[in-house]
């Protein structure tokens, strides 16, 4: 993690009700560039000033396991979650991420919970992943846990050295990860959860996940969640990995 800087940001001017989200008035946003890259990443602390009114609302959701690589239930987010991050940082992440378009939107907002067990992982799910290879598409997780459940790392190809992949890395990442299907580096299947460095990917950062807080970074970072072996893997909202996961992409 090479750097960071304090970014001022005024929380916006909203109608103050008791099941209004509302920004924080004490929002710290801290700007990252991380590995040898210098991709930018925003953590920001003390996101929304009553985060309990989140997980409430998460309580009252059905949770399903809906995608064959997320390892765990989701339930769609509040449409005013949506509303409350655009309206508080799109000028943030316009300059930060030097995104072309002025309009922003959400492709995916939903609440995520991880409860699949280390040893039922597939291997896609042992190795860090990237979203997409578009330039100027976004992530966001918001962590609405409390205690020591991880946050979101983000890590380094030893191979190619690549931290981002694009359309022209692709081929060359992909090839390189099948040159190393059947070697003796590739995690095993009781491996669990990738935790830090391994033979194949060195973690260029780590910030914890917090109550409250927001990270955002590009969706083509090679990236993983955190998840350290003591968690405990619940479903309940009230108890166990509760998320905000985002997906926010430029308008046409």
């Amino acid at each position: 993690m090479a750097g960071s800087e304090n970014l001022s940001l005024a929380a916006p001017s909203m109608p103050n009700s008791g099941n209004i989200l509302t920004a924080h008035a004490k929002m710290h946003v801290q700007l990252l560039h991380i590995g040898n890259e210098q991709s930018p990443l925003l953590v920001i602390d003390n996101f929304v000033a009553q985060p309990e009114l989140l997980v409430a609302y998460a309580c009252r959701q059905q949770f399903v396991a809906n995608s064959p690589y997320y390892p765990g239930v989701r339930a769609a987010a509040p449409l005013q979650y949506q509303q409350l991050l655009l309206q508080s940082l799109q000028p943030t992440l316009l300059e930060v991420f030097a995104l072309p378009q002025r309009q922003l939107s959400f492709s995916v907002c939903h609440y995520s919970i991880v409860t699949t067990p280390p040893t039922q992982l597939k291997l896609l799910q042992r190795i860090p992943h990237f979203d997409t290879v578009e330039p100027h598409a976004l992530a966001a997780v918001h962590y609405l846990f409390q205690g020591d459940l991880g946050g979101t790392a983000f890590y380094r190809h030893r191979k190619t050295g690549f931290e981002t992949i694009d359309h022209n890395r692709m081929p060359d990442y992909y090839r390189s990860l099948e040159s190393e299907n059947d070697g003796p580096n590739l995690p095993k299947s009781d491996a669990g959860y990738i935790q830090s460095d391994t033979p194949l990917f060195e973690q260029i950062a780590n910030p914890p996940g917090l109550f409250n807080r927001l990270v955002i970074y590009p969706r083509n970072l090679l990236h993983s969640g955190h998840i350290p072996t003591s968690s405990l893997l619940s479903a309940d909202p009230r108890t166990g990995r509760l998320t905000i996961s985002s997906f926010i992409d430029c308008q046409p």
